[in-house]
């Protein structure tokens, strides 16, 4: 198979459980729309006011995460490559009153520049499940690059590659730590919301990346790293033994070691006059 029919089946498969989370207790967007959920607070104290900003979410799905920022005043677009998903978006953006705050565009991550129209953010946002779906780390971050304006900044909240490599259930890894020209092929007819109803499009496809490919691509990029942190939490149970704190934070039981299970990375493009030093 080709680069292009393993993206193509992913989005398939992502059409497909875009019914499913719209309808979700773990999406709930009821209780979204009627209090009126803002950013998270880590989100908050790692990127502060975005009043009058504008900040790109990539691979937004239906975007609650998206329009969670249009809430405290920033101008924000998500892009996304299911219809179905942005179709949802444009949806509860209407219903919550963002039209005129939030917009949606339907393309694949690599093509968001062109999509775009060459626009540039002053915030590119990234959040939990998207770089898995993704051959190449290399080509997301230059997307990254051409979208931030001189000054601007990247939020990346993502699920560590050390737990997406490894088994759901066998202390073994079911995958590599590292990017890999091929994917990792799984078939699975549920989805990660509570739901029962199953999948059409069960074949999907995934790919790691290691903490390094992620920071030399973006640095590759013209980005400067700011922070990189580990976090042993997540917030959906990625392994079936994680506890929960509350529905979105799943951590290691204590009687097991803590673990990687995701990670915040924050990086700036320079401004013109700020001059980088190498060595």
């Amino acid at each position: 198979m080709t680069v292009d029919e393993y993206l193509a089946a992913n989005r398939a498969n992502w059409d497909d459980r875009t019914g499913i989370h719209v309808e979700s207790q773990f999406y709930d967007v009821d209780g979204w729309l009627r209090d009126q959920t803002g950013p998270p607070a880590r989100e908050i104290e790692a990127l502060g006011d975005l009043t009058g900003l504008r900040l790109v979410h990539l691979q937004c799905h239906f975007g609650l995460d998206t329009m969670q920022w249009a809430r405290v005043g920033a101008d924000v677009t998500g892009l996304d490559f299911s219809p179905a998903a942005i179709d949802a978006a444009r949806n509860i953006a209407r219903r919550a009153g963002f039209e005129d705050r939030a917009r949606f565009v339907c393309a694949n991550v690599f093509d968001a520049v062109e999509a775009l129209e060459h626009d540039t953010f002053d915030v590119v946002c990234v959040t939990l499940g998207a770089l898995c779906w993704l051959p190449s780390v290399e080509r997301w971050a230059n997307q990254v690059g051409a979208l931030l304006k001189p000054g601007g900044r990247l939020y990346l909240h993502e699920a560590h590659p050390v737990s997406w490599a490894l088994h759901d259930e066998q202390p073994c890894f079911r995958d590599s730590y590292f990017e890999e020209p091929g994917p990792f092929v799984a078939d699975f007819d549920t989805t990660y919301t509570d739901a029962t109803r199953p999948l059409q499009h069960t074949r999907h496809y995934e790919w790691n990346h290691s903490l390094g490919e992620i920071v030399n691509a973006l640095v590759g990029h013209g980005l400067q790293l700011d922070s990189l942190l580990e976090h042993d939490w997540t917030v959906w149970p990625r392994f079936t033994w994680l506890v929960s704190h509350d529905k979105h934070h799943w951590t290691s039981p204590p009687d097991r070691p803590r673990m990687p299970l995701s990670f915040t990375l924050l990086a700036h493009k320079p401004p013109a006059h700020e001059e980088r030093v190498d060595g």
